[in-house]
């Protein structure tokens, strides 16, 4: 079993860019500068920003869907992040290297099984949930903040 990983796509977020700060709050939302090397994890490029980089921080719908389960969290998006990182079997650097909450989805948007995960487990435990076929997506989400970060989806060769 094969599944692949993308950022989401900047297109989406590139306005916020353009915003006053003023009009950012006004969304709810901030600009910030990375002050370190990790711990600003971006979802379109799904790395950490580096330090002095320029991030918005704002609440994104990550799990838009008609159940109890509907989901908004704050994330980052990073000012040079431009396409959207793909990754196929293999584990973006913020999810390498942090703890994950791995949330297993029905095509009907309802949780079928989570498991905590750590660094060291992710692809076993990506490996094992795809492995009840009840389970359609995956939802990664980072274990101590609780904010999304990544959905993983089975992939098919004639997906590409």
């Amino acid at each position: 079993m094969t599944y692949s990983i993308q950022g989401l796509d900047p297109a989406r977020f590139a306005p916020l860019f353009a915003l006053s700060d003023s009009d950012l709050a006004a969304q709810s939302a901030v600009r910030v500068t990375a002050t370190s090397d990790s711990g600003f994890p971006c979802r379109v490029s799904l790395e950490d920003a580096r330090e002095g980089e320029t991030l918005v921080l704002f609440n994104h719908l990550s799990h838009d869907v008609a159940t109890p389960y509907r989901n908004t969290y704050a994330i980052y998006v990073r000012a040079d992040a431009v396409s959207p990182a793909p990754f196929i079997d293999s584990l973006p650097p913020i999810l390498a290297i942090r703890q994950l909450s791995l949330r297993g989805f029905g095509e009907d948007g309802m949780k079928i099984v989570a498991r905590l995960s750590a660094p060291e487990q992710h692809d076993a435990t990506i490996r094992d949930l795809f492995a009840d076929p009840r389970i359609a997506y995956i939802l990664a989400h980072s274990a101590a903040y609780g904010c999304f970060a990544a959905r993983i989806e089975r992939f098919e060769e004639s997906a590409q």
